[in-house]
């Protein structure tokens, strides 16, 4: 009797685990469906980029694409470095540092590859203080890249002169307008080549998750880092490539802000950290590590992109911050009623 009652709560068990594994193989696309269908039942007028008053307007979904660049360009990235464990507060900031330095050497004469050039070596840089910081000095990560969050933003607003509240055009010197033609210029089907850009890079990133050794020892390092080091992995390199990859893209996303806003603005990659922490997490990627998806991400990123432009219309700024961190909150309960099963395993 003991034995049968054992095999039908066993049953009842793995049905339980096989229904979790269903619902987190689908939730993500059906919160983004259900929340492109209530922003596109709401008039939506009062917002200029959306000319035609409807959330799923050609015009609205371009603008849509071209905003959620920057965080396209850098989910994927930023996503392999949380599925080894790790995490980087600092993107943000790395970001406005990039938009300033570009549109710095744009405003004083630089033609647009070697300010890419300069600006993406930028990046390695920063990525590369991060990695320092915390696999050679030993630093943990949320305070090493605390640290540089402030360090990049500090670094950035010095460089804006005083008065200024961004590297902008003026009347003695104005900005060329060739500046907005990597970011605005329509290059395929309406959108400009920084979003094709984003798209070949999330491509890249899927590809190196699901068919290289870099994705591979990432999951590795974050599932049990001890294991990973006992196998022969190199947890240091494989953490300093991935903070330097998040490094990379985050000056890639600061150059596409600029070049959209056509000027540098110190505090343009505010809240970044935020959008990608809430993007991972949606995607379904573990806090602590060890799993997750890139593909995943880029749909999270989406739903951000669409609650962020979206609330513009029903509620004022200063509520928006406080809306995106009950997203967060979702976002983390999410995570771990759907992840919490491949930890206790």
């Amino acid at each position: 009797m003991n034995g049968v009652k054992k095999q039908s709560f066993q049953f009842q068990l793995g049905r339980s685990d096989a229904l979790r594994s269903s619902i987190k193989q689908v939730y993500i696309y059906v919160v983004l469906v259900l929340i492109v269908f209530v922003f596109s039942v709401m008039k939506l007028d009062q917002v200029e980029m959306f000319g035609r008053g409807h959330f799923l307007s050609p015009d609205s979904v371009i603008n849509l694409l071209r905003s959620a660049v920057p965080i396209l360009t850098l989910s994927g990235a930023f996503t392999l470095l949380m599925i080894s464990g790790y995490i980087d507060l600092s993107v943000g900031s790395a970001m406005s540092l990039s938009a300033v330095v570009y549109a710095l050497m744009i405003l004083n004469g630089f033609s647009f590859w070697p300010a890419l050039l300069i600006t993406l070596i930028l990046g390695v840089i920063m990525g590369s203080v991060n990695a320092y910081l915390v696999m050679n000095l030993r630093i943990t990560p949320v305070i090493a890249t605390l640290v540089t969050l402030s360090l990049f933003k500090g670094i950035a607003l010095l460089i804006v002169p005083d008065g200024l509240s961004a590297i902008k055009g003026s009347p003695d010197k104005a900005m060329p307008g060739w500046i907005n033609d990597y970011a605005r210029k329509e290059v395929l089907f309406g959108l400009p080549a920084a979003f094709w850009v984003a798209v070949l890079v999330i491509v890249a990133m899927v590809i190196i998750q699901r068919k290289t050794i870099l994705g591979k020892y990432a999951a590795a390092i974050g599932g049990n880092r001890i294991a990973a080091d006992l196998s022969g992995i190199s947890a240091v390199k494989i953490v300093w490539i991935l903070y330097i990859l998040v490094g990379l893209f985050a000056a890639m996303a600061g150059m596409a802000r600029a070049s959209y806003m056509s000027l540098g603005d110190p505090l343009s990659g505010d809240g970044m950290e935020l959008d990608c922490i809430i993007a991972v997490l949606l995607g379904g990627t573990a806090f602590s590590g060890g799993e997750g998806s890139v593909a995943k991400t880029v749909i999270g990123s989406l739903i951000i992109i669409c609650v962020t432009i979206g609330l513009m219309t029903v509620i004022p700024a200063y509520w928006q911050v406080a809306a995106k961190g009950s997203v967060l909150l979702i976002a983390v309960v999410l995570n771990h009623l759907l992840v919490r099963d491949t930890a206790s395993a």
